[in-house]
Order: structure tokens, then C-alpha cells, then sequence
């Protein structure tokens, strides 16, 4: 990691309430936490809430009551969840989100589809680039005309530049959903823009999420996403050497709270299943352990 830069100005922990926040969230948010406090970065909790179908007022407040219990700081964003729905939620940009949407839609770089997920599963890819759909079809989503051949560079936390091109599982991606809302790959892009981040961690699982909006951000004219730093870090996987999902209730940060648990066997608990040769009792602990792994 020599090579990263000295000095970032924001990075972001960006949970989405849909779900109790569990072991693997804490892990990234304490290797954000860490980065921003070595780089003189701000933290700017921004909570992405347009899977209108899956947010829940109670998964909203558990993410504020967690990270006060871990006590994980951040500098900028909601205090609680009311400041969040006042003044913080997505709702609040989605001028932003349209506007990009609009451009996107007046350069002819999207098409319509009404591929049902079944379809999706069975095919594994959408039918409809040649349809010609109209973009005001109801039901439809709208997804991105994407050139996989395109040289993509990722600017990489250990200085190195990657060039790529776009995996085939993003080819054509949703940018925005059938219910009309704007998709994740679409208003992460924007947000991050609108708040200034220039340093992003995230799971090596949104490897191809990265390689996506760069690609969206290219054809939205967005340069400043380029400047964009990246961090990809390992997960914490089950015992069956699946990821962590918010379904997994006995590794959420609300259950082991009602098992009698404290902050501490949280941080040790993720140190266990991160094979850490020494125990965490705090955040800072672990994210030091942590990166002096991987480094």
C-alpha cells in the first residue's frame, strides 16, 4: 500500500436499510473508518433508501443504534433517523437521479425491457436490446447500451492503476427499475459525485459495480469519477463459504446484542472469523489487524 495517496478528502459508509446490519458491514465500516482517520478524510454516512419495497423504519434506526453501540464515527450525514428522512434520503436527490436518467435517455444510450425475472434465469441475459421497445412502456426498465469491449481503469488504493473491461454479468445493466425508481449503479455514481467522495471501500464482491459505473459515469461525461480512489477488501464468508447477507440473523449486530453481547466480543468475534492472529477489542484494533494483513 505505498503507493496510496497521503491526503482524501471524503470517503462514505453507505448502508441500506433492508435489513438488520450484521459482522461483514462492521468489517467495512471499520477499514473506512481507519483509511479516513489515516488520510485526514471526513466519513460521510450516506444510506441509500430507494428499494422502496424492502425499507423498513426499523432497519433505518437499527443502523444509527449500531454503529453508536460499536461507537463508529462519522463526520457528515443524518444523526438519527428522523434527520435522515427530513433532510438526508434519496428521495430527496431524485432530481439528480432524473436529470441523469434524462441524458442517458436523450443520447440514445438506453433501451427498454420487459424481460421478467423468470426470463432473466432461464436466458441469463436480456432479450430485449433489439426490440425497440418505447422507454415509457410501464413495467419497463430501462438498461444501459454497454460496450464490454471498452478499456475501463480503476484507481486503486495501492497506487496501481487496473485496466479492464466490463464483466459479462454487467453487461446491459439496470439503470433504472421497473417501478421507476432509479437503479443502484446509476444513483451511487451520482451520489458520490454530489458529495464529494474521493475515496470509496467496498467489498470485493461490487468488483464488477465498480467496473460498472465507471463505465456509466464515461458516458454521462461525469470525468470526476475517474479521480475516484477504490479499496476492495476480502469478505467474511459462512461456514459454507458463502458471503454474509442481511438475512443471516445470527451474525446481525442486533441479535448478538440481545444475546447479552458487548462491543468487544463483536470486534473479537470478527477477528475469529477473519483469522486475525490477534484479537480486536475496538474497531481502530481491528482495522489496524486488518490491513496489516492484507498489506
Amino acid at each position: 500500500m505505498t503507493g496510496a495517496p497521503t491526503h482524501f478528502n471524503k470517503t462514505r459508509i453507505a448502508p441500506t436499510p433492508s435489513g438488520f446490519l450484521h459482522v461483514g458491514n462492521i468489517l467495512s465500516f471499520a477499514i473506512t473508518a481507519a483509511l479516513a482517520r489515516k488520510h485526514g478524510a471526513k466519513i460521510l454516512l450516506r444510506i441509500d433508501d430507494l428499494d422502496r419495497a424492502r425499507v423498513n423504519r426499523e432497519y433505518l434506526t437499527d443502523i444509527f443504534d449500531t454503529l453508536r453501540f460499536l461507537e463508529i464515527p462519522w463526520d457528515e450525514g443524518p444523526r438519527d433517523a428522523d434527520d435522515f428522512e427530513t433532510r438526508f434520503s434519496q428521495i430527496h436527490r431524485m432530481h439528480l437521479y432524473n436529470e441523469a436518467l434524462d441524458q442517458l435517455a436523450a443520447g440514445g444510450f438506453v433501451f427498454a425491457c420487459t424481460c421478467s425475472r423468470k426470463q432473466m434465469s432461464e436466458i441469463g441475459r436480456c432479450t430485449c436490446l433489439d426490440k425497440q421497445i418505447p422507454l415509457n412502456t410501464p413495467e419497463a426498465s430501462w438498461r444501459l447500451h454497454t460496450d464490454n469491449a471498452r478499456a475501463l481503469q480503476v484507481k486503486s488504493y495501492d497506487g496501481i492503476i487496473i485496466r479492464t473491461q466490463l464483466p459479462a454479468e454487467m453487461e446491459n445493466f439496470v439503470v433504472r427499475k421497473k417501478d421507476g425508481f432509479p437503479a443502484y449503479q446509476l444513483t451511487s455514481v451520482i451520489d458520490d459525485l454530489f458529495y464529494g467522495v474521493d475515496l470509496i471501500v467496498r467489498g470485493e464482491d461490487l468488483w464488477a459495480s465498480t467496473l460498472a459505473q465507471i463505465q456509466l459515469a464515461a458516458v454521462l461525461y461525469k470525468q470526476d469519477f475517474n479521480d475516484i480512489v477504490f479499496y476492495h477488501h476480502p469478505l467474511l464468508l459462512e461456514a459454507d463459504g458463502k458471503k454474509l447477507s442481511k438475512s443471516a440473523g445470527s451474525t446481525s449486530i442486533r441479535y448478538l446484542r440481545q444475546e447479552g453481547k458487548n462491543a468487544e466480543d463483536v470486534f473479537m468475534l470478527i477477528s475469529d472469523l477473519f483469522s486475525l492472529p490477534e484479537t480486536a477489542c475496538n474497531w481502530q484494533k481491528l482495522a489496524a489487524s486488518i490491513l496489516r494483513k492484507l498489506s
